[in-house]
C-alpha cells in the first residue's frame, strides 16, 4: 500500500494480454475501486480506491479470476522470489529440451538421407513427462481460464498440444501390428519446449527492463553509524530519527538524507541524479541517501527518513511510471478481449474447412493445432509495458524522472518549449558582468570593493568576493565598517572613507556618474544591477562602477541548439525586466520573449501558446507551478521547489538544461519502440494465422514463431537501454 488510496499488488499466473484484461475486469468489480492498471511486464496491479477498503477483497477477486495476488512485499524478498521462479523455469526448460530433442532428431536427419524413427513406446515415454509434468502449468492456467469463462494463451497451448498428443495416442492404438504409425509426439513436445523457451527468454528480458528499479533499491544501506554524546554505535536505518547525527566514512553510502555538520568531502551522485562528476560537500550542504561519500569523513544531521527520502521518492516515481498504462495500450486491451475466442473460432473453421475439402482428420487437426499454437497474444501484451519500463528506467539513470506513461507518450509531440529564466536557464546567482575604474586599475577597484564586502552574506557581496578569489586578490581589513540601509555599505581603508552602493547613495553624496554615465546607461539597458564605488569625505569622488547580472547555466546554449535542430521552438517567459530577459534571449538565440509577466499571468501565456503548439513548460519555482500545470507537459528543474515538482509531469534531478531535449528525445524513442512492437506483434498474427490455417506451417514451426514474437518484442524494447543524452561537447551523435 503506497498511500491510503492506492494499492500495488504483485500478480502471478499472467501470460498474455488477455490475462491482463481479465485481472483488470475482476478488480474493477470490487466495490470502492476507482481505477485499475495491470502491467504484464512487471506483473503488478496498480489499484486506486475511494474510502476504506479491505485489501483481502482485492486478493480474493484476483484469485477467483484464476490468478494469484498478494500485498506488495519488501523489494528484497520480492526480488528473491522472482529469482527463485526464474531458476525453476530454467530447470524445467532444460529438462523439456533434453526429452524433446530425441523426438525431433529423426526429422532433422531426414534431409541428410537418414530415415530412422524411434519406436512408438519410446516416443510416448519421452513426450508424456513433457506434456503433463513440464506442460502442467498450461493445463492449470487453462483450467482457471475456462472456469472463469474466458480464454488465454495457456488455453491455446493446452488445446493445441493436447490435440497433437491425443492424435498420436489414437494413431498408435489403431495401427496394425508390426507397422509404424504416423505419430505427432514430437510436435506436442517440441511446441511445449519452445513455449517454455520463449517464456524463459521473455522472463530474462523482463528482469533487465526492471534493472533500473533494482539498481536504485540496491543503493539503500541497511545500517548506519549513529553518534550519540560523542559515542559511535552501529544501528539499523529503521532505528534512526530526524535530527540524529550520523557518521559517514570515506567510500560509504550516505544512509539517510541530511545536512553536513562537520567535515569536507565529495559525493558521487551518479546513480541518483545522473551527475557524472563528484559534488563537493561541506558544512551546510545537503546530502542524499544512497550517494557515495568520497575522500573525507562527514558528520551529517538526518533530515529525511524512509518514504520521505529523495531515493524513496525517486523509486516511487519510477515504479508509478512503469506500472501506468500509455493511452495507446487501450487499443491492445480492446483487441485482447476478443483475440482468444476469435482464434478458437478460426481453428474450428480451419478444421472444418480442411475436412470439407477432403483432407484426412489427421491433416485437418494438425493445421488447426498450428493455428492454436502460433496465435499467442503474448507479444501484444508485452509490446507497450516493456518499452515503457526500459524507457523510464534508462531516463531515471540519467536523472530524468517521468511521472507516468501518459506523459511519456505525449512528450514526443511537443513543438514548443517555454522556459522560465532565473534558476532554469540562468544560475540564479549574480556575478560581476562588467566593471570599470576611473583610473583604469580594475584589480585595485575590485580589491577595495572586496575589502568592504568581507563578511557580508548579501548575494551581490558574494559575487564581488567570488571575483576577488578568482583573481587571487588579497583583501585587507576595513575599519569602521557599517551598513547603509537601502543604499549599500561603507568603511575606512588606508584612512580613506569608501562606500559601495546604489544610485541613491551616489545622489545623496552629491555626485554624478560623469565619465561613467554612458556605461551605466548601457548596462542598465541590459537589465544589470549597478553598484558605485565612491570615496566620501570633504571631496567625494566616483572611483568606479560594477554591473551585476545572472549567469547562463552551463549547457543552456546547447539545450536551445538541440531543440532548434529538432524544429522545436523556444520561448522565454519571465517576471524579470525586459533588459535582462533580452540579454539572456539574445545570448541563447531565443526570439520569442515575454518579460515582466506576473506569476498569475504565466499560466495564461502558456494556455494562449497551446492554441498553436503542444507546449512543454520548464520552471523551478513556486510561481512557475500554475504554468507547469497548464502546459501539456510540465518539466521541473532539479533543485527547484516541491510545489513545482508536484505540478510537473517530468522532473529533472539536476539543473542541467540539456536534460530538457534529452527528456523529449527519450520520450520520442520510447514511443517509437511502442509503435514498432505493436506493429510486429500484429504482423506476426496477421501473417502467421493464415499461413497455419492454409497448412503452410506445421505446429513445430508455429511454436517457434510464437516464441520468437515475444522475444523479439522484448529485445527490441531493451535496445532503449543503450540510449544516453546527447552532449554537444562530444563529437558523436546522440545514442
Amino acid at each position: 500500500m503506497t498511500n491510503p488510496a492506492t494499492f500495488d499488488l504483485p500478480i502471478t499466473g499472467m501470460t498474455c494480454a488477455s490475462c491482463v484484461g481479465r485481472v483488470e475486469r475482476a478488480l474493477r468489480k470490487v466495490p470502492g475501486v476507482k481505477s485499475v492498471s495491470v502491467n504484464l511486464a512487471n506483473e503488478r496491479a496498480h489499484v486506486e480506491v475511494s474510502g476504506q477498503i479491505d485489501p483481502n477483497s482485492l486478493i480474493t477477486a484476483v484469485d477467483k479470476a484464476g490468478y494469484g495476488a498478494s500485498l506488495l512485499q519488501d523489494p528484497t524478498i520480492q526480488a528473491a522470489d522472482q529469482l527463485k521462479r526464474h531458476l525453476a523455469e530454467r530447470w524445467a526448460l532444460l529438462a523439456a529440451i533434453v526429452l524433446a530433442l530425441p523426438l525431433v532428431l529423426p526429422m532433422l536427419l531426414q534431409p541428410l538421407g537418414v530415415h530412422w524413427m524411434l519406436p512408438a513406446w519410446v516416443q510416448f515415454a519421452l513426450a508424456t513427462p513433457v506434456q503433463f509434468i513440464f506442460g502442467a502449468r498450461f493445463y492449470v492456467a487453462a483450467w482457471k481460464a475456462v472456469r472463469a469463462g474466458v480464454g488465454n494463451m495457456d488455453l491455446l497451448v493446452a488445446l493445441g498440444t493436447s490435440a497433437g498428443y491425443g492424435l498420436s495416442i489414437y494413431q498408435w492404438a489403431v495401427a496394425a501390428p508390426g507397422t509404424m504409425p504416423h505419430l505427432y509426439f514430437e510436435a506436442s513436445a517440441v511446441v511445449i519446449a519452445l513455449v517454455l523457451l520463449g517464456k524463459y527468454l521473455e522472463s530474462s528480458a523482463k528482469r533487465q527492463t526492471a534493472s533500473a528499479i533494482r539498481a536504485l533499491e540496491a543503493l539503500r544501506p541497511e545500517r548506519a553509524i549513529q553518534v550519540v554524546d560523542g559515542q559511535e554505535r552501529d544501528v539499523a536505518i529503521s532505528a534512526l530519527t530526524l535530527n540524529d547525527l550520523v557518521l559517514v566514512k570515506p567510500g560509504e553510502r550516505f544512509p539517510v538524507d541530511g545536512e553536513v555538520v562537520e567535515g569536507q568531502s565529495h559525493a558521487d551522485e551518479a546513480l541518483i541524479s545522473g551527475e557524472s562528476l563528484p559534488v563537493p560537500k561541506q558544512p551546510g550542504d545537503n546530502v542524499t541517501g544512497g550517494a557515495i561519500n568520497g575522500e573525507g569523513r562527514l558528520l551529517i544531521r538526518t533530515r529525511a527518513l524512509g518514504s520521505e527520502s529523495v531515493l524513496a521518492q525517486i523509486i516511487r516515481l519510477v515504479e508509478d511510471a512503469q506500472s501506468a498504462k500509455a493511452p495507446i495500450q487501450k487499443l491492445v486491451d480492446k483487441v485482447s478481449q476478443v483475440f482468444v475466442p476469435a482464434v478458437l473460432g478460426i481453428a474450428l473453421v480451419t478444421l472444418a474447412g480442411w475436412l470439407l475439402a477432403g483432407a484426412s482428420l489427421e491433416g485437418a487437426l494438425i493445421n488447426a493445432v498450428a493455428v492454436l499454437v502460433i496465435a499467442c497474444p503474448c507479444a501484444l501484451g508485452l509490446a507497450t509495458p516493456t518499452a515503457i519500463m526500459a524507457g523510464t528506467g534508462v531516463a531515471a539513470r540519467y536523472g530524468i524522472l517521468i511521472k507516468d506513461a501518459e506523459m511519456l507518450e505525449r512528450a514526443h509531440e511537443v513543438t514548443a518549449v517555454v522556459f522560465d529564466k532565473t534558476g532554469t536557464l540562468t544560475s540564479g546567482k549574480p556575478r560581476i558582468a562588467h566593471m570599470t575604474a576611473i583610473n583604469g586599475d580594475e584589480s585595485a577597484l575590485l580589491q577595495q570593493a572586496g575589502a568592504l564586502q568581507r563578511g557580508s552574506e548579501h548575494p551581490l557581496a558574494q559575487a564581488v568576493l567570488d571575483a576577488c578569489q578568482e583573481r587571487g586578490l588579497t583583501l585587507e581589513n576595513v575599519q569602521n565598517s557599517r551598513s547603509l540601509a537601502g543604499r549599500g555599505i561603507a568603511g575606512t581603508l588606508h584612512n580613506r572613507e569608501l562606500a559601495l552602493g546604489n544610485l541613491r547613495l551616489l545622489e545623496e553624496s552629491g555626485l554624478q556618474p560623469g565619465a561613467l554615465a554612458e556605461s551605466a546607461k548601457a548596462w542598465e539597458a541590459e537589465g544589470r544591477t549597478l553598484s558605485w564605488l565612491i570615496e566620501l569625505g570633504s571631496q567625494p569622488s566616483v572611483l568606479g562602477l560594477f554591473a551585476f547580472g545572472d549567469t547562463l547555466k552551463e549547457g543552456a546554449a546547447q539545450a536551445i541548439s538541440q531543440l532548434n535542430a529538432r524544429h522545436i521552438s523556444s520561448h522565454l517567459l519571465t517576471g524579470d525586466n525586459r533588459g535582462s530577459a533580452k540579454v539572456v534571449a539574445d545570448a541563447l538565440g531565443i526570439k520569442d520573449v515575454h518579460a515582466e509577466v506576473l506569476p498569475a499571468d504565466k499560466a495564461a501565456a502558456v494556455i494562449e501558446l497551446k492554441k498553436t503548439h503542444v507546449v512543454a513548460m520548464v520552471g523551478d519555482g513556486i510561481n512557475d507551478a500554475p504554468a507547469l500545470a497548464a502546459a501539456d507537459i510540465g518539466i521541473a528543474m532539479g533543485g527547484g521547489t516541491d510545489v513545482a515538482m508536484h505540478a510537473s509531469g517530468i522532473t529533472l534531478m539536476r539543473g542541467d538544461p540539456r536534460l530538457i531535449p534529452a527528456a523529449l528525445d527519450i520520450s520520442r524513442r520510447t514511443y517509437a519502440k511502442i509503435r514498432q512492437n505493436l506493429f510486429w506483434a500484429f504482423v506476426y498474427n496477421l501473417i502467421g494465422i493464415p499461413l497455419a490455417a492454409f497448412g503452410l506451417l506445421n505446429p513445430v514451426l508455429a511454436g517457434a514463431a510464437m516464441a520468437l514474437s515475444s522475444v523479439s518484442v522484448v529485445s527490441n524494447a531493451l535496445l532503449l537501454k543503450t540510449w544516453k543524452p546527447k552532449d554537444d561537447r562530444d563529437d558523436g551523435d546522440a545514442q
